[in-house]
């Protein structure tokens, strides 16, 4: 079964073994893709008949990851060309395919669409920001890095560059932005997994990560390519039935892409209705009340937990003293005890909860207007003016973050290392466009469809007759999805459900009223994006270990069996960080995928384009360029994000660079990158000539190696 997915690399390279090989890749996946249609419709069938949901949640997973093993096991190989590039036989439209999977992670299968969602025109950013990425993608770098001919981002800024420190600091920066890269997805995986089975969330993430490790680990680029061909193919069935079911279902029409304006108008006409609601005006007061007493409390936090304990501890005395019930004394000793254990402790949690009521006290539980370009108004008071000024630079802030941190992702360059020829990885990106854009292009009428759908038929539900799937995703986790009835009405209102961006997706087949079947198909095909991209930044991450640092700068003349082994050794321990870093539930899944574009476009686009673009660019100075990015980037998040502060234990006020949200920290070290490369190159020793030439090579097809 080795030879399904090629022959090793001593195999044929002629015109017609490369026929062949895409005949027989084509029957392959077409038979792949009519046995899982089979699948998904004998499981209908037994829904029907009774099946219960926790079985098929767990014939998906199983299924699923069973089947990425066995490609896996019929993939597996020792021979360092097929461990690390694929033999570099993979045709452009596979090649295409496996990009568009590798690319498509967690954040763009599950938590895009829930951006858009939460926040409206600002997510758009994201699309254009990752779909323009590829344009750089084709014209700066994909070709031209192809004909350097290396293995990994390290091996190339080695050679261009001369000497181990430039690969050294590019090991650092591509372990760095894969490692936060890949605890995004593994974070994905245990969501999914436990919405999945009703496993807890952090037996989810090591349940997934089976089936991530079977992949990478036995088969390396060779395994992991044939599997992303594998999970694109589900993925995006995934997620375009229970966006098309909603087009039909909403206006009878079932190209969601066509009719995403006409239903924007009507989310735009219920946004208003709601926001002038009496119940949700009547709702939004009591949370107004609530950050007012959260707000006097923190004006003296040791003389407020005094009270608040006091008052709790009097109230069991009086409790037990009324021989009240026993399940009341229970509630208050669990009030009590949920009392913050000092004045520090107090003042984070009220801090934390005024913010939560501030914004459940804004119209639309604090969701800007979804068509709404900009907040603020640029014709409105000094406030209003600043507001809209810097919710447009930070919307373009985040388009350049995220264009050049996909120009400059080491797992998705490594990609168009895997096919033929220079010319085929010109066509492979053009194919990872059309794969991408069939996602991306759907992904804003999906948030618009589901918007439709919980404005117009959830809220208004009476609490008694909500539908199963809301108390199944608050089990999974309180903070996705929680409707409380604050107003005592016994009726729905938006201001009472908290839904997080990350499930929007996954939900979307329950909120649309369709099978559970179809939802155990959109969390195969959400576990298919997080492993897939999971997969090759593990496998990026090890060969930078082993290949790059272990093989080029400490043991030269390792054997082949050696350095894939110990590629192997260390693709198992770094997955097993990432699962125990997941497993802490850090931070959502977009930041964690935001800092690792603006860590990449920091770190290696101006190194990489400068290295390809111009000659006289020296090593000290590439060297010097991206640690400078990179610092400057790292401090700004450091400095400024939630998250980051607290596991720093930063106190001083937060200090934005114009605005600047530190999800876009890139635009600041890229330009740093930039400048420092270019001016300590004229002040530095000139490359040798032998990579001035080379460089000259790759820039002109017409000139020959020298």
């Amino acid at each position: 079964m080795a030879g399904l997915f090629g022959n090793e690399a001593t195999g044929s390279n002629s015109s017609a073994d490369k026929k062949a090989f895409k005949a027989n890749l084509n029957k392959v996946y077409t038979w792949y893709t009519g046995g899982f249609a089979i699948f998904v419709v004998a499981l209908a069938i037994l829904e029907q008949m009774g099946l219960p949901r926790t079985w098929i949640g767990f014939i998906f997973l199983i299924a699923t990851i069973g089947l990425y093993a066995g490609i896996g096991i019929m993939s597996r190989t020792n021979d360092a060309a097929e461990y690390y590039v694929a033999g570099r036989r993979v045709p452009a439209v596979y090649n295409g395919m496996a990009t568009g999977a590798d690319w498509m992670s967690a954040a763009s299968f599950i938590g895009m669409a829930g951006t858009l969602y939460l926040t409206g025109y600002g997510g758009l950013a994201f699309i254009m920001g990752w779909t323009g990425g590829y344009c750089l993608v084709a014209l700066f770098l994909a070709p031209y890095m192809r004909k350097f001919g290396q293995f990994t981002i390290p091996d190339f800024l080695g050679e261009r560059y001369g000497g181990n420190l430039p690969r050294f600091i590019g090991i650092f920066a591509a372990i760095l932005c894969s490692f936060v890269y890949v605890v995004a997805q593994i974070y994905g995986v245990g969501l999914i997994t436990a919405r999945l089975t009703g496993v807890a969330f952090e037996l989810g993430i090591f349940l997934g990560l089976g089936g991530i490790l079977v992949c990478s680990f036995l088969g390396g680029m060779r395994a992991v390519t044939w599997t992303q061909v594998a999970q694109y193919i589900i993925l995006i069935v995934a997620y375009l039935i229970p966006v098309v079911w909603l087009s039909v279902k909403q206006t009878s029409v079932p190209v969601p892409q066509l009719i995403y304006g006409q239903q924007l108008v009507k989310v735009t006409e219920a946004e208003k209705r709601l926001t002038a609601d009496p119940k949700e005006l009547e709702v939004r007061k009591i949370f107004a009340d609530r950050s007012a007493a959260l707000a006097e409390k923190l004006k003296d936090p040791a003389a407020a937990l005094a009270i608040d304990k006091a008052a709790a501890e009097k109230a069991v005395v009086d409790l037990k003293a009324a021989n009240a019930p026993a399940a009341d004394i229970a509630a208050a000793e669990k009030t009590l005890a949920a009392l913050p254990k000092d004045p520090d402790a107090a003042k984070a949690a009220w801090t934390r909860a005024k913010a939560a009521a501030d914004a459940k006290a804004r119209p639309l539980n604090g969701m800007p207007i979804h068509a709404q370009a900009y907040a603020g108004n640029p014709d409105g008071d000094a406030a209003a003016q600043k507001a809209y000024n810097e919710s447009r630079r930070n919307f373009l802030a985040l388009i350049f973050c995220l264009m050049v941190g996909t120009a400059a992702l080491p797992h998705i360059l490594m990609r168009y290392y895997t096919v033929p020829s220079v010319k085929e990885a010109r066509e492979s990106v053009t194919w990872s466009l059309f794969f991408i854009f069939l996602l991306y292009f759907t992904a804003p009428a999906l948030a618009v469809l589901v918007k439709y759908e919980v404005f117009n038929v959830l809220i208004g539900t009476p609490f008694s007759e909500l539908p199963q799937w809301v108390a199944a995703w608050t089990k999974v986790d309180p903070t996705l999805l929680s409707v409380t009835d604050i107003n005592k009405d016994g009726i729905l209102q938006l201001n009472e459900m908290t839904i997080g961006g990350d499930i929007v997706v996954l939900a979307t087949p329950e909120i649309g009223g369709l099978p559970y079947v179809i939802s155990g198909l959109v969390a195969a095909g959400g576990l298919a994006a997080a492993l897939s991209t999971a997969d090759g930044l593990l496998l990026t991450i090890a060969n930078a270990l082993s290949h790059d640092l272990y093989y080029k700068m400490i043991d030269p003349n390792a054997s082949t069996g050696r350095r894939v082994a110990i590629s192997k050794t260390l693709l198992l321990i770094v997955a097993l960080a990432a699962a125990y870093v997941a497993a802490q539930k850090p931070a959502d899944i977009l930041f964690l995928v935001s800092a690792a574009f603006s860590f990449a476009a920091a770190s290696f686009f101006p190194a990489l384009t400068l290295g390809i673009f111009w000659k006289r660019a020296t090593g000290i100075a590439a060297s010097a360029g991206m640690v400078a990015g990179l610092a400057v980037t790292a401090y700004y998040m450091v400095m400024n994000q939630v998250w980051l502060r607290g596991v720093f234990g930063i106190e001083s006020p937060v200090s934005l660079w114009f605005g600047i949200q530190p999800i876009s920290a890139g635009l600041f070290g890229v330009p740093v990158g930039f400048a420092t490369i270019i001016l300590l190159s004229f002040v530095t020793p000139a490359p040798s000539k032998k990579v001035q030439e080379l460089v000259e090579y790759v820039r002109y097809p017409s000139l020959k190696a020298g």
